[in-house]
């Protein structure tokens, strides 16, 4: 692949929610049920993430790395056992990090947003 490609272009914000490069595929804000517990969070931006990956023929199999944004680090748990669920043992490298969002859902919105990198394999 020689060019870049930019999909879901969000001109308000200033950011692309996709952009294949090189064979990879950079996923940012994935985010869902926001205002839900933490899992609910977890498994929505997952399923946000997936519905993206499917735009470019891809799936969380294809993910390589995962920079994780919690509101509190203490649910890396249950973060972990929903990752276990969807990744059924294809982990990702993961980062994990705790941030205060700025979200319109205030303090009991987001709670969990995940970015991505994903492999496209060219074979």
């Amino acid at each position: 692949m020689n060019s870049i490609i930019r999909l879901d272009v969000n001109e308000e914000y200033a950011y692309s929610e996709i952009v294949e490069a090189g064979g990879f595929v950079f996923l940012s804000f994935c985010v869902g049920n926001v205002g839900g517990t933490i899992e609910e969070q977890v498994h929505g931006a997952l399923n946000d993430m997936e519905n993206r990956l499917r735009k470019v023929n891809m799936s969380l199999r294809d993910v390589v790395k995962v920079d994780v944004l919690l509101k509190d680090a203490w649910n890396i748990p249950i973060m972990e056992k929903v990752f276990k669920e969807r990744f059924d043992g294809v982990y990702p490298a993961r980062k994990t990090i705790q941030t205060e969002f700025a979200h319109t859902g205030g303090p009991d919105g987001l709670h969990v947003q995940i970015d991505a990198i994903a492999y496209k394999n060219k074979e």
